[in-house]
């Protein structure tokens, strides 16, 4: 067993850290943290909790990230991936489970990196990926209708389509006002990109709304535009570390939805460090990652914040602004933290329209139509999955949708593998042309002699493929004398194969029919020994190629006769 390895990045690169790099980090940091400032006001609110938690969380998180991380330039913070998860815990279990449920999930991401998981979380079904993301996007977008067009609502319903019913029936409420707010936001954070690619087109709408809604209201008396302050009370005050009063029921009720954040949060963080990684060209380290993610949502929710990850938008603001190092992930931590203790007082007059526009944009960056749209001309399976996935991130929520997918994808990739093994049976002679552990020196036909059969299994001999041998033999009614086995081609075998072959020999065995098997590779000689195959049909029988298997059946042909 290989030992447990944690090497977070800031290790390795102050080895040879110098000037020049270090103004590039404070560069990008300082960037990255002004880019992070708005997204994470806006997901805190979009989570259901107030603006500060949010900008916390990218603090506490960014930071942790950044130190203990296994990427060089991954900067970590809320994102838009948790916010129905978020917010379907609190209304469940209140602010106390939420914070629970997020030192599980740290809990549960440390444990995956130090089991080794970050390789194989990488290789979750990309349907599933692109399926749960599109099922969020939309999710998102569906929650800021009623600020983005100032709906007059008392509640809005947490299911999907009874919130687009009770939408319809209050749309004549709508403000005109908040709905110019919203829009402009839209197309200030859409156009902004053309003119500057180094200040966010999100903190420029946020400055620029909040400036129009002040004028609109103290110079034209139009008091119909929601602030931020109208329905948060807004905090400066550096939080301290509590942790809440846990009960084993409370726990174990909060272990799927802690899961859920903890599979999301591995699958979008390693997504991150990917991204980057072929960017920059380097190559991260996934478990350590992980173990960096777990610390980071285990100190989070200590002083009031939510779950983080790993964000791709922030990661790539960082790369593309010069950050090498994690260094710049720090910065950027300790640039929001000063925002957080000076300038936070003045969020509460941003427009709760302009904060929807945000987010508006953000699902519409999430939900990756064009994947979407090119996965729907993939075989069905990928497509069965894809939907299932979607419509259950929309209609129930995520953690179904998770569970539901990956139990879906882990049944068509069994039933894929079983596909790919097959069994056939050799008549009269074999061709060594086609053949790849045949020893002849004139390439003659190997002839099989009277009384054997010969069968031959091509792939993984496991549960999905046991049954096959029965269905090919049962086609033959002839009762031979000796069964040869060829595995050359089998690169594994599990239980319910052995199994199988076990019952095989044994039904054979009392048939008079001696069972020989030829090409086996050591890993399955191995597992053959130990299940007690030698006492089954003899070491004699287990053969390395074809020609000693064929020589072993004329001997046994010979003596019966």
């Amino acid at each position: 067993m290989k030992a447990i390895t944690f090497k977070p990045r800031l290790l390795s690169c102050l080895r040879h850290y110098n000037k020049k790099t270090l103004t590039a980090d404070i560069m990008a940091g300082i960037i990255v943290g002004i880019v992070a400032l708005p997204l994470a006001i806006a997901f805190g609110i979009a989570s259901g909790v107030s603006p500060e938690k949010g900008i916390i969380t990218a603090i506490v998180a960014g930071f942790i990230v950044s130190v203990f991380g296994g990427s060089k330039v991954q900067i970590g913070g809320p994102t838009g991936a948790f916010i129905i998860i978020i917010y379907g815990i609190i209304q469940k279990f209140g602010m106390s489970g939420l914070t629970i449920a997020t030192l599980m999930a740290g809990v549960f991401l440390i444990l995956f990196g130090l089991l080794r998981l970050g390789t194989i979380i990488k290789y979750i079904p990309y349907p599933i990926v692109v399926g749960f993301t599109s099922g969020i996007a939309v999710t998102i977008f569906t929650t800021q209708i009623k600020d983005l067009f100032g709906l007059t609502l008392s509640s809005v319903p947490s299911d999907f389509i009874e919130k687009w019913i009770v939408y319809a029936q209050h749309f004549g409420t709508a403000d005109l006002w908040t709905t110019v707010i919203g829009i402009v936001s839209i197309i200030v954070i859409a156009i902004t990109p053309r003119f500057s690619k180094k200040i966010p087109g999100s903190l420029i709408a946020i400055i620029l709304m909040t400036i129009v809604a002040l004028v609109l209201k103290n110079h034209f008396g139009i008091s119909s535009i929601e602030t931020i302050g109208d329905r948060f009370s807004i905090h400066s005050d550096l939080p301290e570390a509590t942790i809440p009063a846990m009960s084993w029921d409370v726990i174990k009720s909060l272990v799927p939805p802690a899961l859920t954040i903890a599979i999301l949060g591995a699958i979008e963080s390693l997504l991150s460090a990917t991204v980057a990684d072929g960017v920059i060209g380097d190559h991260h380290d996934s478990n350590t990652e992980l173990i960096g993610q777990g610390i980071a949502n285990l100190c989070s929710p200590l002083f009031g914040g939510i779950p983080a990850t790993g964000a791709i938008a922030r990661t790539m603001t960082n790369i593309n602004n010069g950050g090498r190092t994690p260094i710049a992930g720090v910065i950027h931590a300790v640039v929001l933290l000063l925002i957080f203790l000076f300038l936070m007082p003045l969020a509460k007059y941003i427009p709760m329209a302009c904060l929807a526009g945000v987010l508006v944009v953000v699902s519409y960056g999430m939900c990756g139509w064009r994947s979407f749209l090119m996965l729907m001309k993939n075989p069905k399976s990928d497509v069965t999955v894809l939907l299932i996935t979607f419509f259950l991130t929309i209609i129930f929520d995520l953690t179904v949708a998770i569970e539901v997918g990956l139990i879906i994808a882990c049944l068509l990739f069994m039933k894929r593998m079983a596909e790919t093994t097959d069994v056939k049976v050799i008549m009269d002679e074999i061709d060594p042309n086609d053949e790849t552990d045949i020893k002849l020196e004139n390439n003659e036909h190997l002839i099989i002699p009277k009384g054997v059969e010969v069968y031959e299994i091509n792939g993984p001999y496991f549960f999905g493929a046991g049954n096959k041998f029965e269905e090919v033999m049962a086609a033959f009614g002839d009762r031979p004398k000796v069964r040869i086995i060829r595995m050359r081609k089998v690169p594994f075998v599990d239980s319910t194969g052995i199994h199988n072959l076990t019952n095989l020999c044994a039904m054979s065995k009392k048939e008079g029919i001696e069972v020989v098997l030829s090409g086996v590779n050591p890993k399955v000689h191995a597992v053959l020994e130990h299940a007690g195959f030698y006492q089954l049909i003899g070491e004699q029988n287990i053969c390395p190629h074809i020609n000693i298997a064929l020589a072993k059946a004329r001997e046994i042909v010979g003596a019966t006769d």
